[in-house]
């Protein structure tokens, strides 16, 4: 098949899950095309059969902001006949699901039949398809996609909730690549000052919905036991705010900011606990990844995170916002050698047994090949 993906190209769960699998597409003897304003971070090289289309975007004096949608609209639709596409995939509702049915249509106007499958992330619908400005256009780009999945069933559930969905929804979980988490660590996290230090790592992109603060006052609390570093990973509008709680606390010392990164699987590999206390997650990609690295998880209770981890079993979860709860899972899982190695195995176990990307990827080639029968 002929595959266009269209996505945000940033650190984002729904760019790295479009991105992998259009990577794996291509391994696959499928050709993709990339189609987005800039390239995707995991996409540093263009493998065979995988290609990159930049959406240019100019300014015109007229106009007070440009029009992103309908310069994407105009270019998945070139790209389409061009590369004689079979199906184009979205990944977020807005603008990429609703630019690509305007594409559809202007191929259809050429006598072109281009399957668009749409597949929603989380936050295209619990936040900026939910918008007012937005919804008529989010419930419009669902209702007349050609496939539509979701990555659990909590987003199933919420998308039919909001929006009174009465098509199907087909739930294809987010995945992992168990060989990339086998590798040697990153030289750019040291190893730890000595054999009894631990190593406590959070990865997002530092929005308020991250809840970062919540994340500095776990690990002060686990520092006041144990000793222990904080790897902070990622960048947004509230690392700032955990340098200030850092310095606060008195324990900026032990926190190191890595910033962006392409590949999270080799600075996994130094981490002996991961924190992931959102207040929301349609799914937690980041979560699974450090489980498929044997990494123990700690996360809020919420959304589709206890479809990734199993409670007491390979991590802990508790409510939102419970800073006490989360700080004591973690230290009794950390001062306990035996149940440490014990719920990472089971981690990594659960991770290639449930998300192993040879089980998901197939999902979507039956999708696409059941929309271009339909």
């Amino acid at each position: 098949m002929r595959i266009g993906i269209c996505c945000y190209p940033s650190h984002g769960g729904s760019g790295v899950v479009a991105t992998e699998l259009g990577k794996h597409l291509a391994n696959g003897g499928h050709e993709v095309a990339f189609i987005s304003y800039a390239a995707p971070l995991r996409l540093t090289e263009l493998p065979p059969r995988v290609s990159f289309h930049e959406v240019e975007i100019e300014q015109y004096p007229l106009l007070k902001h440009f029009p992103y949608t309908l310069a994407l609209a105009s270019k998945l639709a070139e790209v389409a006949e061009i590369k004689e596409l079979d199906v184009l995939h979205a990944h977020y509702a807005i603008p990429f699901g609703a630019a690509a049915l305007l594409a559809k249509q202007i191929l259809r106007d050429r006598d072109r039949d281009l399957k668009v499958v749409l597949t929603l992330h989380g936050t295209d619908i619990t936040l900026v398809g939910n918008n007012a400005s937005f919804k008529p256009v989010t419930k419009m780009t669902i209702e007349n996609a050609d496939a539509v999945t979701v990555v659990s069933r909590f987003l199933k559930e919420e998308t039919i909730r909001q929006f009174d969905i009465q098509r199907e929804l087909a739930i294809i979980y987010n995945f992992i690549d168990p060989e990339r988490h086998e590798l040697e660590p990153c030289p750019c996290i040291p190893q730890c000052n000595a054999n009894s230090q631990k190593t406590i790592m959070h990865i997002s992109n530092f929005r308020p919905v991250k809840r970062i603060r919540d994340v500095i006052a776990i690990f002060a609390k686990i520092s006041e036991v144990l000793d222990s570093r904080l790897i902070l990973v990622g960048d947004g509008p509230d690392a700032l705010v955990a340098r200030e709680m850092g310095q606060e606390f008195g324990i900026h010392d032990r926190i190191n900011f890595i910033g962006i990164v392409d590949r999270v699987a080799p600075l996994l590999a130094r981490a002996d606990l991961f924190l992931l206390p959102s207040s929301t997650e349609s799914f937690g990609l980041v979560a699974l990844e450090a489980m498929a690295s044997g990494v123990p998880v700690i996360a809020s209770n919420v959304g589709g995170i206890p479809e990734v981890i199993e409670h007491e079993r390979t991590g802990f979860l508790a409510p939102v916002g419970d800073v006490d709860a989360m700080s004591a899972y973690a230290i009794d899982l950390l001062q306990n050698e035996k149940k440490h190695r014990k719920f990472g195995m089971e981690a990594q176990e659960q991770a290639r047994l449930k998300f192993d990307y040879r089980l998901i990827v197939p999902q979507y080639e039956d999708l696409y090949k059941r929309a271009l029968n339909s």
